[in-house]
């Protein structure tokens, strides 16, 4: 997660001078407020997620320590492949994130039945993907989606419409398990072929190779 701080800082005169911070760690917040409280010319210091919420120093210290082995910085990457001759689809994902001092790799994927379309394909992993956060715990903080799907991630950041009915029902599904985790999203369109590995995992699930696997990264 970012933060970012606001706090009047008093000159020599006396005048308060109104200062923010821009987005940065939270470990580095907490000692950017510790130095200006210590330095008495930081007052009324508040710090400040993405979502707007605020907390007083003590406060700030509680929730990293609290939030230090929940999963956080998440970056997730997503892909589907399709069967025409079968209507089925391979669904890969590749997740990235810290707990505790530890950076972790997921590399799941899942072989879904039914599937009208290659682009439905890329719905359905990226769901399978917020199944996976809901699982790990991720609730309630930032989370990064990647992939080279661009007219799903452009439909979920608004700029473009969509048109079918089958697509329209997984985008509501979507929306209503990013509601419901709590999770302020962020998406980014990558080439195919900085997308590799979770394309391997969508192809290996249609080849009938379940994998999932869970790893520290050094």
């Amino acid at each position: 997660m970012k933060f970012r701080l606001e706090w009047k800082h008093k000159l020599k005169n006396n005048e308060k001078v109104q200062c923010t911070s821009e987005w940065i760690s939270g470990e580095t917040a907490i000692q950017m407020g510790e130095e200006l409280e210590a330095s008495g010319k930081g007052s009324e210091l508040y710090f400040y997620d993405e979502k707007g919420t605020s907390w007083i120093l003590k406060e700030m210290k509680k929730l990293l320590t609290e939030i230090e082995e929940d999963p956080h910085e998440v970056t997730v990457y997503f892909d589907g492949g399709f069967q025409k001759e079968t209507y089925q689809a391979g669904l890969g994902v590749v997740i990235f994130f810290n707990q505790g001092k530890k950076k972790y790799r997921i590399r799941a994927n899942e072989m879904f039945d039914e599937m009208e379309s290659n682009n439905e394909a890329e719905y359905a992993a990226f769901y399978y993907g917020l199944n996976i956060l809901e699982d790990l715990g991720v609730k309630h903080m930032p989370c990064e989606f990647k992939g080279d799907a661009q007219g799903l991630l452009k439909q979920l950041q608004g700029e473009w419409p969509c048109y079918e009915d089958v697509l329209n029902r997984w985008l509501d599904r979507i929306e209503e398990k990013i509601k419901a985790l709590d999770i302020n999203p962020t998406y980014t369109v990558i080439p195919r072929k900085d997308n590799k590995e979770a394309d391997k995992l969508a192809s290996q699930a249609l080849e009938g190779k379940e994998i999932f696997s869970k790893m520290l990264i050094l």
